[in-house]
């Protein structure tokens, strides 16, 4: 489904650069109706009449609005809501949470019960105050240390950005004396004019191939900075537990119906005489027939000799 704007009735196939956005209503529009629309700050929707500001409109990144609605409201609600799984006293509680925050999310989102919604979240707002301060505290902790990261990366980014800049404006001015030595042996020197070209054509294949070997560097850090070989203090160390190794024991399935044939039994007894075999490139990816078969049977043998018990 191509994109339109349905304000403008403008398309992506009109218009390749068209740059959908959306407010909290959800409803989208294009850039150019977002600019005539809220020339002066502030405006109605076109669909729902909402007030809404120009300054709040962002450019919309999923297809469907709906889904950009409930992104932008799942967002903000969950700024408040953010209790973990260790603040209640039983996984129940937790989950029940967990519903009710869900709940207000798909009211909002489809606009049911507005009033009421908004009032229960006024409502705890107010009860877990103290509780929400203390978690955007603690999040805000989490997200300076994020950045921190990214802008490192950035940072990196951008100094390699500048050294291969750098290299290339080297190579432009290398190739620059390389031709303007050339055309001064030419024009000055008594040697052969072929002989000169194919002398100055093996000197610079030569030295291509020494920078392709000088540009070829192993990276010697991780993208968030941290040295290859290098302990940081970021990651604490593994505990060291005495104890008999790990063994691996295979699970015991309860099929209650017939056994399974072997891998030999499959082809000799003839199961995988109707089941496709699995191409070179299949079997590459790690699929092969008899594994394919032998789940079909599993899944057909299961429960056959179930009995259902009868209470006394």
């Amino acid at each position: 489904m191509d994109v339109i704007c349905p304000r403008c009735k403008t398309t992506k196939f009109q218009n390749p650069s068209l740059k959908m956005m959306v407010n909290v209503c959800g409803h989208a529009l294009c850039e150019s109706c977002v600019d005539l629309l809220f020339l002066k700050g502030s405006g109605a929707c076109p669909e729902c009449r909402i007030p809404l500001r120009r300054n709040n409109f962002r450019v919309q990144l999923f297809e469907d609005s709906m889904v950009e609605k409930e992104v932008d409201i799942r967002k903000r609600i969950l700024r408040d809501f953010n209790k973990k799984e260790e603040d209640f006293a039983s996984v129940r509680e937790y989950n029940d949470y967990l519903e009710d925050v869900e709940t207000i999310i798909f009211n909002l989102t489809h606009d049911i019960d507005i009033v009421n919604t908004n009032k229960k979240i006024d409502e705890y707002k107010k009860n877990n105050k103290e509780q929400i301060m203390k978690s955007k505290s603690k999040m805000s902790r989490d997200e300076y240390e994020l950045e921190e990261m990214i802008e490192f990366e950035r940072q990196q980014e951008e100094i390699r950005r500048s050294e291969l800049l750098l290299e290339q404006v080297e190579a432009k001015k290398k190739k620059i004396r390389e031709k303007e030595a050339l055309i001064d042996e030419l024009m000055f020197s008594s040697t052969n004019a072929k002989n000169i070209v194919e002398t100055f054509a093996q000197q610079a294949k030569e030295s291509k191939e020494i920078e392709n070997k000088q540009s070829v560097k192993r990276p010697t850090q991780f993208s968030s900075g941290i040295q290859f070989g290098k302990q940081s203090n970021t990651f604490l160390p593994l505990p060291i537990e005495e104890g008999p190794l790990y063994i691996y024991q295979p699970p015991l399935v309860i099929m209650e119906g017939p056994l399974l044939p072997s891998e030999e039994e499959l082809s000799r007894v003839g199961y995988l005489r109707h089941v496709r075999v699995e191409t070179e490139q299949e079997r590459a990816g790690g699929f092969k027939s008899n594994v394919a078969c032998m789940r079909a049977l599993q899944d057909a043998f299961a429960g056959l000799y179930h009995t259902k018990k009868v209470a006394v």
